[in-house]
């Protein structure tokens, strides 16, 4: 009596025409993942300077005191600092620094304007000041009251608290208005720009 044995496996052409397919959809897919993954880095980045802007606002009017965002526009962090009483006020760190994500930049690029209705002119909020009042080399701030309202470095309340996030491929703004509200708007990078709302 004769047996017969069935044959199992693959053979070599269907192994070869796998490896073809899953090296085309490779191809497709990467791209695609490295610009989502780009889009999530900066967008993360915004959101990250928006929930330290309201952290600072809600510490400063917990605590009744100054409260600020200190941004490096150089270094690419920012930290949460609160003062004394003093005049002028000397800043103690409260966090310790974030860093922006490797491809991101607090810039806005060639963009050409504000979002609508928060700055007259494009620009990162005012230079920090250190504990002698002098104001620091390549930072921005936005300083808080002890109401939570935006003030700038004398006191007087502003709505010129902005902080622009760039990696290239789009620019972020986090702007800050009279009334300490926060909003994160978005563009691309050009010289006339069409702000939307996040």
């Amino acid at each position: 009596m004769r047996v017969s044995r069935s044959e199992s496996g693959f053979t070599i052409l269907e192994t070869l025409f796998v490896v073809a397919l899953i090296g085309i959809i490779s191809a497709i897919a990467v791209p695609q993942l490295s610009n989502s993954l780009a889009y999530f880095r900066l967008s993360g980045d915004a959101r990250s300077v928006s929930n330290a802007v309201a952290v600072a606002k809600m510490r400063a009017a917990s605590n009744f005191s100054r409260t600020r965002l200190y941004v490096s526009l150089s270094g690419k962090w920012h930290r949460i600092e609160t003062a004394d009483g003093a005049s002028p006020p000397a800043w103690t760190a409260e966090t310790g620094q974030t860093y922006l994500s490797t491809n991101s930049n607090f810039s806005y690029g060639v963009v050409g304007s504000a979002p609508p209705n928060t700055q007259g002119t494009i620009g990162q909020a005012a230079a920090c000041k250190d504990n002698t009042g002098t104001a620091v080399a390549n930072t921005a701030c936005v300083i808080f009251n002890s109401r939570g309202v935006p003030i700038d470095s004398s006191g007087g309340s502003t709505n010129n608290g902005a902080f622009y996030v760039t990696d290239g491929t789009a620019v972020y703004a986090v702007t800050v208005a009279a009334t300490g509200m926060i909003r994160v708007w978005k563009t691309n990078p050009t010289s006339t720009p069409s702000w939307m709302l996040q």
